[in-house]
């Protein structure tokens, strides 16, 4: 059997790549070349890549070699290699299929966002394309066109990735990237991260742009970050927010004091039902934060509950007036048939009833805003349960039951414009991973983003997958 390299970030993440890097100590060229390895070697059976450009990143990572040899240095991402969900344009790499075979090109536009441009001056290596849900229309990350992404977790029965941020959240928990873009609309990045046992951020709706990226719906439609480790994702969002908006990054950790901290634990909604595990789960990261400080609190959440009539309508219906009814109906065979079906029901969505619940949204979310006021961040388990096996999705009945149980306690963050993210919690060796989720005030991501950090330094990063069986 080929000898597989280590991950070369798993350890020191982006902060002592930044340091090596600088110092000569290690150069992009063999980070990359030691991630398209472990590629070749496990994502033949994993899946998590759908298309992988080898010969550019290993050319833009010797570039990068070049600049920071001549004392060109563009900050902490350079010559990073990273992962990009399958719903960007990307030039010399193909036209993004956000998981589907209808023709969708002409949704993202053929010009390179401004956001994955930000990545290019940054001096990001990309690695490649990663699978998403068809139309990033499902939680559960199964998608029939162009298949689904094996969780890296299990490697006897194949259990869900969580999606439509499905090969990115793989790719970052087996080691195939240092880091990798995602997007969430209904929890299509933190889902993922819980059943992969990383780390995920979704900004707040706004945050970063979404030119020259294919849509799911406009309204609340997030991009985010699935990395291994929250101190991560707070380098890589200071870096990207710095280099979009024009502000000098600084690395300065933004100072939390755990003893100053109070959380809201939610009454109603989030908690109802869950499984004793989960239970016993959040009761031990409970102990744990409170012995370092943190109060907590109860508190209700308005609106939370009203996720469940506003996503059925708009969603599908964003859809429909994204892609057309013409093209829907042509490829409607080529269409995994849960994606279809749910598509289809936004063909009966009237004008009135979805300005009447983007009305009544909007009045939600103003209504919930003066709780940061008294809270830090609500806490919650990120989904109900850990990852199902794909088997269990051979019954309709249980698949739907499932998917529900995944997006209840992520889709009320969208909905009401809190930003977001998802740390592993910790767990016994053998366990399966499950995410605890923080929601904070819109437009205060940095300030999540070191609420995390903080609290990962309680819980301590998790361990990674063995992935010995997948080796090929």
């Amino acid at each position: 059997m080929a000898t597989l390299p280590i991950d070369p970030l798993q350890e020191g993440g982006l902060t002592q790549f930044y340091q090596d890097f600088r110092s000569g100590t290690v150069s992009s060229e063999q980070v990359t070349q030691a991630y398209l390895t472990r590629i070749e070697h496990l994502d033949p059976r994993l899946q998590a890549y759908e298309y992988v450009d080898a010969k550019q990143a290993l050319e833009t990572a010797k570039a990068m070699d070049r600049l920071i040899a001549s004392g060109v240095d563009l900050g902490p991402l350079m010559g990073v290699p990273i992962a990009i969900k399958d719903i960007f344009t990307i030039h010399q790499m193909p036209a993004p299929r956000a998981g589907s075979l209808l023709p969708l090109h002409e949704l993202a536009g053929e010009k390179e966002g401004s956001f994955i441009q930000a990545l290019r001056r940054l001096g990001c290596v990309f690695l490649g394309q990663t699978k998403a849900v068809e139309l990033c229309l499902g939680i559960t990350g199964v998608s029939a066109p162009l298949g689904t992404p094996w969780n890296p977790w299990d490697s006897t029965s194949q259990r869900v990735p969580g999606g439509s941020s499905s090969g990115s959240s793989v790719a970052v928990s087996a080691g195939l990237c240092a880091f990798a873009i995602g997007s969430d609309s209904g929890g299509s990045v933190r889902a993922p991260a819980s059943f992969n046992g990383i780390f995920g951020f979704k900004t707040t709706f706004g945050a970063w742009p979404t030119d020259g990226v294919i849509p799911l719906d406009p309204r609340v439609d997030s991009l985010g970050l699935l990395t291994k480790s929250a101190v991560d994702a707070q380098t890589a969002y200071h870096a990207i927010s710095s280099q979009l908006y024009g502000y000098q990054y600084d690395a300065t950790p933004i100072p939390i004091n755990l003893n100053r901290l109070r959380f809201g634990i939610p009454t109603n909604y989030f908690n109802d039902n869950l499984p004793e595990s989960t239970l016993t789960a959040l009761a031990t990261a409970q102990k744990a934060l409170s012995k370092n400080g943190i109060q907590f609190d109860e508190i209700t959440i308005q609106g939370a509950n009203e996720r469940e009539g506003y996503f059925p309508l708009s969603m599908p219906a964003s859809i429909v007036a994204a892609v057309g009814k013409q093209v829907l109906d042509d490829g409607a065979q080529k269409m995994d048939p849960i994606v279809r079906a749910r598509v289809e029901s936004g063909y009966q969505v009237s004008a009135a009833d979805l300005l009447a619940a983007e009305e009544k949204r909007q009045k939600s979310i103003k209504q919930v805003k003066p709780i940061f006021n008294e809270f830090d961040a609500v806490v919650s388990a990120t989904t109900v349960d850990i990852a199902p096996k794909l088997s269990q999705f051979d019954d309709a009945d249980e698949a739907l039951r499932l998917a529900l149980g995944m997006t209840r306690n992520t889709q009320p963050a969208n909905y009401l414009e809190f930003c977001a993210v998802s740390l592993p919690l910790p767990r016994s060796e053998g366990e399966l991973p499950l995410g605890y989720q923080l929601m904070g005030k819109a437009g205060d991501d940095a300030r999540l983003l070191a609420i995390a950090v903080a609290v990962e330094s309680v819980f301590g990063r998790s361990t990674s997958p063995d992935l010995i069986h997948f080796m090929s």
